[in-house]
């Protein structure tokens, strides 16, 4: 049987959790300009990736497959995607295996441009050819695949050592092009 004293005795603990309730949800309700007055910082990336790998394929066969250990992307003022603590890209061939691979510290995806611009320890390796390039930067135009390098650049290969100014090349380094040639290498022809 519930007698008057229960009832009161119920009723004051009911309302005590009833108003902390009720002022919990008030104290947690925040405004949407508050917030982003606080946590807004327009230089920050729209998107950020840790271990990112994107590939590229065409009829169903890879084309280019983009590694990087972070990726953050900019919608403003340009569209770029800023690829941080190691970079590797691999180009396929027509039948899916891996012609070459770029790779370097630090590098900028521009939509806009249709290039990949990368930089620090660059390093261009040909499979087949067993070809290295190696120079300080070097841009990956995406368009029509070409690769170049207006900063000094060192090609190894069993053939020899090479060195130049600049360089330009296809992105599977098959063959290229030094400006200022020097250095020891054999020749097919």
């Amino acid at each position: 049987m519930i007698t008057q004293k229960n009832i009161f005795n119920r009723v004051p603990a009911f309302l005590l959790i009833a108003g902390m309730l009720f002022s919990f949800t008030i104290s947690c309700t925040n405004d949407l300009d508050t917030i982003k007055q606080v946590t807004y910082d327009p230089n920050a990336p729209d998107d950020v990736t840790k271990d990112l790998s994107v590939y590229y394929t065409e009829s169903g066969t890879a084309q280019v497959n983009i590694y990087a250990s972070i990726a953050e992307t900019y919608s403003k003022p340009r569209h770029i995607t800023k690829l941080k603590d190691s970079v590797k890209v691999d180009f396929y061939d027509a039948n899916g295996v891996i012609t070459t691979s770029l790779t370097a510290n630090y590098g900028e995806v521009d939509y806009e441009k249709g290039e990949m611009y990368v930089k620090d320890n660059v390093r261009l390796w040909n499979v087949k050819d067993q070809r290295e390039l190696r120079t300080s930067k070097l841009t990956w135009n995406q368009k029509d695949s070409t690769i170049f390098s207006n900063d000094n650049v060192i090609v190894k290969s069993p053939k020899g050592i090479g060195y130049g100014t600049s360089i330009v090349t296809k992105q599977d380094f098959s063959y290229y092009k030094l400006t200022d040639p020097r250095g020891k290498y054999e020749f097919d022809q």
